[in-house]
């Protein structure tokens, strides 16, 4: 460590190289600042013959920004969040941003993610998940920090949310099984709390109630493939819906397997309905039937408004998108019926 810290090139070097002040370097480096193109020219030139990279921990001490934009996220162990976050991070490193990646696990209280955001001077935070409990992303609005939230809920106009539409997500769904001919409906949600599983749920309701059909409602205790094959095994002790809305992919896989297990043929017997179209859904041997969330333009928006915040120079309003949902036809639904 001592010996790279010795040969490390230093902004006085590149300046004595390009013939600049060492003020003219530090200008060059800092996003906004004010330098000639001759001058910067000079100075990248002089940089790329050094190998000169510029600290940005020091330029954050005459800034005031850091560049570090907090991503608080959890359910690592899910596929559809691997690629959510691969995606983020990509797109924010293109912007000339770094993430400082905060990893809820189980946490639902915001306390430690918030000391660990602030501990770092974190010039923003995107809280990236659905599932988190209402009151959440408050907290860090509350200490200061700019946030957007990633796949969140509508709010009162405290913070910028870009997202899906849950309930519609729901109410397509409802739709869905209702046109495959099926009157026994059921929705085996992710965890009880998470408030997509509550909008997806009132969306879905209010179309199964309109059109006369029975509910059977059921949660998983995760986003995951051990709590969809629990929760279908427990389903199937106390009778089974014709078509099932599951909470996410994961969960649909789980219960399609602990189906196959019985001898209950799927869609033949019970149809299942996924959510969000992650890769593994579409391979052969699964080809899953599932609703698919726009995650890319998702993300893509939820950059664009951060940034948009992070140059604003002043407070903007909050504001509220939220993205349709496609099905995905595949194999565990049986097809529409033509009327």
């Amino acid at each position: 460590m001592a010996r790279a810290a010795k040969n490390r090139v230093t902004l006085a070097e590149v300046a004595q190289l390009a013939g600049v002040s060492r003020s003219a370097v530090s200008r060059t480096f800092t996003p906004g600042a004010s330098v000639s193109g001759q001058t910067k020219a000079r100075v990248e030139k002089a940089a790329r013959e050094l190998g000169y990279r510029p600290n940005i921990l020091a330029r954050s001490l005459t800034t005031g920004q850091t560049g570090l934009v907090g991503l608080v996220a959890n359910n690592f162990k899910n596929p559809a969040y691997l690629e959510i976050l691969d995606t983020f991070t990509r797109l924010l490193q293109a912007r000339g941003l770094r993430t400082l990646l905060i990893n809820l696990s189980d946490e639902v209280e915001p306390q430690r993610s918030l000391d660990l955001l602030l501990q770092y001077q974190v010039d923003a935070v995107v809280v990236a998940s659905s599932t988190l409990p209402m009151g959440f992303t408050d907290a860090f609005v509350e200490a200061g920090l700019l946030v957007v939230h990633a796949f969140g809920r509508t709010n009162d106009g405290q913070y910028d949310v870009v997202s899906i539409d849950n309930q519609a997500a729901g109410a397509l769904a409802a739709r869905r099984l209702l046109a495959s001919g099926y009157t026994k409906l059921g929705f085996l949600g992710g965890p009880q709390l998470a408030t997509s599983t509550r909008d997806r749920l009132s969306g879905f309701m209010s179309v199964a109630e309109t059109e006369g059909a029975s509910v059977q409602v059921h949660f998983a205790q995760g986003y995951t493939f051990e709590a969809g094959n629990e929760a279908m095994h427990h389903l199937m002790e106390t009778g089974l819906a014709q078509g099932y809305l599951c909470g996410d992919d994961m969960i649909a896989m789980g219960a399609i397997n602990a189906l196959n297990s019985a001898g209950v043929k799927v869609p033949e017997r019970v149809g299942i309905l996924g959510f969000n179209n992650i890769q593994m859904s579409a391979w052969e041997g699964i080809r899953l039937t599932t609703i698919a969330q726009p995650t890319a333009r998702v993300m893509e928006l939820t950059v664009d408004r951060l940034q948009a915040q992070l140059t604003a120079g002043e407070p903007s309003k909050p504001s509220v998108t939220l993205l349709p949902c496609d099905i995905i036809e595949r194999d565990t639904l049986a097809p529409v019926k033509q009327s």
